[in-house]
């Protein structure tokens, strides 16, 4: 595969663990100029050293909370200091919480999810794109969801809130048709990160059990899909991408092998 990332720059949000992390060591791998942010900086700070092991061409991490549009402008000031230009841009962070039915939902994990997985979205890319339009050939990867294209029970804000980012994705791509700049989504189904530790609120034994019998996507899987995208000659736009693990055939249909 050529490497026509080699020395670019990627900004990566949610870098301190399952996609972003993976994203970040990949892109490494190609050696790129990393630009990470997320909320845990000791983890970040462990990713970026990782990412420079492996031949990062350089790491530069700082705090980032994509639902305070004050931490989104801070952080993407604190790129502009870094760097003149952004090649590549990783809307990951995000995330569920919860399972409950409407009727019994939290108005704080409604917000929180439309914060991370919408408006975040939002913020950061209003914030970046000065860094990017100056630049055909960028692209522009927003981390969606088979839950923005399938509704379940249980999952009604979070499915809402990754419909929102296939929109955004949709919408950010017609406003930037004819500035180089390219724009696409990757949507997962079932894979295995901190992501139903998270959902299940630290009950690690439910967010086992989701997986038990399925060998679901691992986040190298993910991340495979997204530098694939990013590494696409400038005239190919990647618009979308979903990725589910074999046993999945829809959110809600999954094969389970005993024992």
């Amino acid at each position: 595969m050529s490497n026509r990332l080699k020395g670019k720059w990627a900004l990566v949000t949610g870098a301190s663990s399952g996609f972003g992390a993976e994203t970040a060591r990949q892109f490494a791998d190609m050696g790129v100029n990393l630009l990470l942010g997320a909320r845990r900086e000791d983890r970040l700070k462990q990713v970026a050293a990782e990412c420079l092991e492996r031949g990062a061409a350089s790491a530069h991490i700082h705090k980032l909370d994509v639902a305070d549009t004050a931490s989104v402008n801070a952080f993407v000031g604190w790129a502009k200091a870094t760097t003149c230009r952004v090649d590549v841009l990783i809307n990951n962070a995000g995330g569920a919480h919860g399972v409950e039915r409407i009727e019994d939902g939290r108005d704080g994990d409604w917000e929180t999810m439309f914060q991370s997985n919408a408006l975040g979205i939002l913020r950061v890319t209003r914030a970046v794109l000065p860094l990017m339009k100056p630049h055909p050939g960028g692209i522009i990867l927003n981390i969606g969801s088979i839950a923005g294209r399938v509704a379940y029970e249980g999952g009604s804000a979070y499915c809402a809130s990754k419909a929102a980012e296939r929109s955004i994705t949709k919408s950010l791509r017609l406003e930037l048709n004819g500035t180089g700049l390219r724009v696409g989504t990757i949507d997962p189904g079932m894979a295995e990160t901190e992501f139903s530790v998270v959902r299940l609120k630290g009950d690690r034994a439910k967010a086992d059990a989701v997986y038990k019998g399925v060998t679901p996507l691992s986040a190298g899987d993910v991340a495979e899909a997204i530098v694939w995208s990013a590494n696409r000659p400038a005239h190919v736009c990647i618009d979308e991408i979903l990725i589910m693990c074999t046993a999945q055939a829809a959110p809600y249909k999954v094969h389970r092998s005993e024992g």
